[in-house]
């Protein structure tokens, strides 16, 4: 069995700092990569059978019980995030009057490199600095499965800076509610795509001045485990625009090589 297939992709974008979640629809389901404050509603008609956190800021998770809770699905996330998300003073420690109802992991993901999920393989990569147990997905295509992958099938708060987009197959769509829109787009076999959570952005990285940060820890993630992926590979990022790896790797301030 191949790593190669088309991947259709849902992009909604909600909440009050406009986070995205990302639908992929996968060879064995669908997998819902973050939980911003109205996907629960906006996905209420369509399957979701794994939720994966890519870290604790409240952005990225208010919508993550209601999720589980209604889809009956599994959810996957870093331990740190599962025990920030039990924390019921994180949020007030950030000067946030907001309270994140709770999530288990039904798995932990940890640095892999190889974790079947939903039937397509990801390279799992920690990259700490923005948030403790911030994590980013990669799939690269034409990987043959190994008995070896762990399998999951069955299981912030961002600085974004202005860059222009190269979403050549995401299209925009017309506004679902007030602050809230979305995007969809059928990427071809052969598409190397990385979930990048709120790590790296479009001329940007992820801030650090937020408990927990450290900009230095996050800079060397960035350019030892994510620069280093093909330049071709398509970063679709927490918040703003698409991105590829070699345009940040030349032209990124933060982090360019």
């Amino acid at each position: 069995m191949k790593n190669e297939f088309s991947f259709k992709i849902d992009r909604f974008t909600g909440g009050p700092v406009e986070t995205h979640a990302y639908l992929v629809t996968l060879p064995e389901g669908n997998l819902l990569v973050d939980a911003p404050e109205g996907a629960a509603d906006y996905f209420r008609d369509v399957p979701i059978d794994l939720l994966i956190l890519t870290h604790s800021h409240f952005d990225h998770v208010m919508d993550a019980a209601k999720i589980v809770r209604e889809k009956k699905c599994g959810a996957a996330m870093h331990r740190t995030t599962e025990e920030h998300l039990a924390d019921k003073m994180l949020n007030k420690r950030f000067g946030l009057p907001i309270e994140i109802e709770p999530v288990k992991a039904t798995i932990y993901l940890e640095e892999s490199k190889q974790q079947n999920i939903l039937g397509a393989l990801f390279e799992i990569f920690e990259v700490p600095g923005h948030c403790p147990g911030s994590i980013c997905l990669y799939n690269e295509p034409a990987t043959n499965l190994s008995s070896q992958s762990t399998d999951v099938a069955n299981c912030g708060v961002a600085s974004v800076l202005a860059s222009s987009s190269i979403n050549d197959t995401l299209s925009r769509c017309a506004p679902k509610a007030p602050g809230t829109s979305s995007t969809s787009a059928t990427l071809k076999p052969g598409s190397k795509i990385l979930f990048g959570g709120d790590v790296l952005f479009a001329g940007g990285v992820g801030r650090w001045d937020l408990p927990g940060g450290d900009g230095k820890l996050l800079i060397d993630g960035i350019r030892k485990k994510l620069l280093t992926l093909s330049p071709e590979t398509r970063v679709l990022p927490g918040h703003g625009p698409e991105t590829t790896i070699g345009i940040e790797a030349k032209t990124n301030g933060y982090v360019a090589l």
